[in-house]
């Protein structure tokens, strides 16, 4: 791994956290402090909403595609998606939780619309500067940097938030954003300029384009597929450990930091992995991971839940979590067409919080009705259902036609 390489590593990996960690807090810390002040669980629910920019960003993706003829263009996207992201998170600080909770909303809005619009160009931008080789690795930033935005933005800013405040936090937020924007300032990458078709007009619809590719339907329906198997356990998680005599301070850590350290730390080791054997075998090793922390948590339910036990099981579920990332970013990559590399990722990874989505909302009725044990077992019955579509549905042909158009420095 040479100088050039680990470069575009840091520069992704700092751009990732810029994004996850004030959503992250915004998602996770910000309903905590609302409870604090005694709003409804009605409207705590609702604050989810605010995640709605991140499903409808494909409608915007082909404007940041068709803006963007290299990676100079996309540059300035990130750039000033990042800008105005961070002056948002300034502005929202001057607002009170308790008189002005609209305005927050609305400015939280806005807020994840620019970091959903900088995924956008972030995405893309990895595509073009990473080689075919590097991906895989690449990828593993993203992961990552996601789950340890995760762990920062909803763990320890709320410790922060005790001692700093409201307005102080925030304001370091933004700070830490704009440092972000540092390493993809000063990075120095090939522009190999594309083609930009005339008489091209931008249309929201234009991620329709993605289906009607040959043999698309057998991989939009691995994505769909591919978390089902662990998605419920996620989901329901939390308040399993709260049922088995947990507090909130215990699952915060657990679950909250430990849990999501093991994701990022075996993020690494999957993009290594796929690099060095290849997405054909790839496909194989992930979902037995996810069904073998699906089996573990059934197994836990036959057990007194021992502490030891319990950890065991955080750390394979998010771990699998973690590595089932890094492939599906990899694999997804392999899918993108030249001058839609935003477009074509990020409706390949909206499918998946889509297919996510259905299966957290089913999986507390699931629980209710068959208690966790039912659940599991269903989750294991989801990870053998892929494993035995997987010989239908993956082509490797698929995703060796798929090269982006421009050659990497």
């Amino acid at each position: 791994m040479n100088r050039k390489e680990i470069t575009k590593y840091f520069t992704l990996l700092s751009l990732y956290l810029a994004q996850s960690i004030p959503m992250s807090f915004f998602s996770t810390v910000v309903p905590v402090i609302m409870r604090t002040e005694n709003y409804s669980l009605t409207s705590i629910g609702l604050f989810q909403l605010l995640k709605l920019p991140w499903i409808l960003k494909m409608f915007w993706a082909p404007l940041v595609d068709k803006t963007s003829a290299g990676t100079r263009q996309y540059k300035r996207w990130i750039i000033g998606s990042e800008l105005f992201y961070a002056l948002v998170i300034v502005s929202i600080g001057f607002f009170n939780l308790q008189t002005d909770i609209l305005t927050i909303v609305v400015l939280m809005l806005v807020a994840f619309a620019a970091s959903a619009t900088q995924d956008i160009a972030t995405d893309a931008y990895a595509i073009l500067i990473l080689k075919e080789k590097e991906r895989s690795l690449g990828n593993s930033m993203q992961s990552a940097g996601s789950f340890l935005g995760t762990m920062t933005g909803s763990g320890i800013l709320l410790v922060v938030y005790h001692f700093w405040g409201w307005q102080n936090l925030l304001f370091c937020l933004a700070g830490f954003v704009l440092l972000a924007l540092i390493p993809v300032i000063l990075a120095k990458t090939k522009e190999t300029p594309r083609v930009v078709k005339s008489g091209t007009t931008f249309s929201p619809f234009e991620f329709i384009s993605f289906f009607r590719q040959k043999n698309t339907a057998g991989h939009v329906l691995l994505l769909f597929l591919f978390y089902s198997g662990i998605i419920g356990i996620l989901t329901m998680v939390k308040p399993y450990l709260v049922d088995l005599g947990y507090n909130i301070k215990q699952i915060g850590f657990i679950s909250g930091i430990f849990g999501t350290a093991c994701g990022a730390l075996m993020a690494i080791p999957a993009g290594l992995l796929i690099r060095k054997i290849g997405l054909v075998k790839s496909v194989w090793i992930f979902p037995v991971v996810n069904l073998t922390a699906a089996v573990f948590f059934t197994f836990l339910t036959y057990t007194t839940h021992p502490a030891y036990l319990i950890y065991t099981g955080i750390a394979l579920l998010w771990s699998a979590y973690g590595m089932s990332s890094v492939f599906i970013y990899t694999l997804s990559m392999k899918m993108v067409r030249g001058r839609k590399e935003g477009t074509d990722f990020t409706i390949q990874i909206v499918i998946t919080h889509l297919s996510s989505l259905i299966m957290a909302i089913g999986s507390g009725k699931i629980a209710d009705a068959l208690s966790y044990r039912g659940l599991f077992f269903l989750e294991i019955g989801l990870g053998v259902l892929l494993l035995s579509l997987i010989p239908f549905i993956f082509k490797p042909e698929i995703y060796s036609g798929n090269e982006n158009t421009t050659t990497p420095d």
